[in-house]
């Protein structure tokens, strides 16, 4: 193995952290394989489309799915779905991590998350706080510390990052919850104010932003909330060819042009074993299920 190309199906559009993952890892493993690993995009029915053609695949191993924390959301937002994620796949190898990022316009009078907790207590309903869109993994992020820190805030969801960034860098919105890439330019430029990331340890792209986890906060401590992505074969897929495919891909991880690509890209390595990445999945979607139900987030 392999013995023919591999494809990689990928739920999203080209260009994205998801794409960039996998467009990263399949040029490397094409060259040690000398077997093309191709990425299709597959982005149509919220990523079920291309997640159902990887389930329905033959589970040799030819056919991969680029895993991303939002297949979790999706699994944890509508039990209706036409696969299992922890039944229907194998996991294969955890490669990327993105961690989530509170921001604020400076003219809020808060510089850290003990700071912005309180201002929130204390003026409930009074500001807003921007998201990525409605069920999407900044939706829950901004939930989880609303709950965790019984502070209110006023959900306002986007239609993407890119839009919610730009409105709190305006002025329309005083905070915003989005994946760290999109927000740090600004926060470099000084146009937003970086209060903390949802990760369990700092990320290597910006070290001097806090984790919620050191905030002080004990209702903080154990947040974590990560953009994630990794690789998944069908169920039943011979353990020695997604065993082959988890030590190729560490190889590429391990090669410092692939790191250093990784880290333009706003993401940090993340690698976890077959077991590890098992465990994160069940976790999260517990950790989703209770924050979905317990803000009501629906979709129609």
């Amino acid at each position: 193995f392999p013995s023919k190309p591999v494809r990689v199906i990928v739920t999203y559009t080209p260009g994205g952290a998801a794409d960039l993952t996998a467009r990263i890892i399949a040029e490397k493993l094409s060259e040690f394989w000398k077997q093309q690993v191709v990425v299709e995009n597959r982005g149509s029915g919220s990523g079920s489309v291309g997640v159902e053609l990887v389930k329905r695949s033959p589970p040799d191993g030819y056919t991969l799915l680029l895993l991303a924390a939002g297949h979790v959301v999706n699994a944890a937002l509508d039990p209706k779905l036409g696969y299992d994620l922890q039944k229907d796949f194998a996991p294969v190898v955890m490669t990327t991590v993105s961690p989530v990022l509170l921001a604020v316009n400076p003219r809020v009078k808060a510089v850290n998350i003990q700071e912005l907790t309180a201002l929130l207590r204390a003026n409930p309903g009074k500001f807003d706080i921007a998201s990525c869109g409605v069920a999407s993994l900044h939706h829950l992020a901004v939930e989880i510390y609303k709950s965790a820190a019984k502070a209110y805030a006023v959900h306002i969801p986007h239609r993407g990052c890119a839009p919610a960034v730009v409105d709190t860098v305006s002025g329309q919105i005083e905070i915003v919850m989005a994946s760290l890439p999109t927000v740090l330019p600004f926060v470099r430029q000084g146009k937003l104010r970086a209060i903390g990331i949802t990760s369990r340890e700092r990320s290597a792209i910006a070290p001097d932003i806090p984790t919620f986890r050191e905030s002080g906060l004990k209702e903080l401590a154990d947040i974590q909330i990560d953009v994630y992505y990794g690789f998944m074969a069908p169920a039943g897929t011979p353990r020695e060819i997604t065993a082959k495919i988890e030590a190729d891909v560490r190889r590429v991880m391990g090669l410092q042009d692939v790191r250093a690509r990784v880290a333009g890209a706003g993401m940090d390595p993340y690698l976890l074993s077959p077991e590890q990445m098992s465990s994160v999945i069940g976790q999260d979607l517990e950790k989703f299920r209770l924050a979905i139900r317990a803000a009501n987030i629906r979709i129609d």
